[in-house]
């Protein structure tokens, strides 16, 4: 953890492969100095089958999943750094957003904790 799954349109690859935006997004998300380097995870999830607003059209939208205990700015400053650099890569897409959830650090568990 954390965890970041980047669900997208298909469409959007073509002009960005998908390992320079995991690249892109673990970086911004290293650079905010919230989390150990080695703990960020970022998956994609594209989509070939979507609707936006009713019609066919690209999006991009991050779910991020962190432990508990970040402050509600630190976190809407990692959201905006994030779209911003989306943004950068993907400045056709209109629809670009994120949002961060709390992992409850009582009930976390992985293997290592086992």
């Amino acid at each position: 953890m954390p965890h970041f799954v980047i669900d997208c349109s298909k469409n959007i690859l073509k002009s960005q492969e998908e390992e320079t935006v995991l690249k892109e997004v673990y970086q911004v998300t290293k650079d905010s100095g919230l989390f150990d380097a080695n703990d960020i995870k970022v998956r994609m999830r594209p989509f070939d089958t979507f609707s936006v607003g009713g019609i066919n059209t690209d999006f991009i939208h991050v779910f991020a999943d962190i432990m508990e205990g970040r402050s509600t700015e630190q976190k809407a400053a990692l959201s905006k750094a994030v779209v911003k650099k989306l943004k950068q890569l993907f400045p056709e897409v209109s629809f670009i957003a994120m949002n961060i959830r709390d992992f409850e650090k009582a009930t976390y568990c992985n293997l290592g904790m086992i």
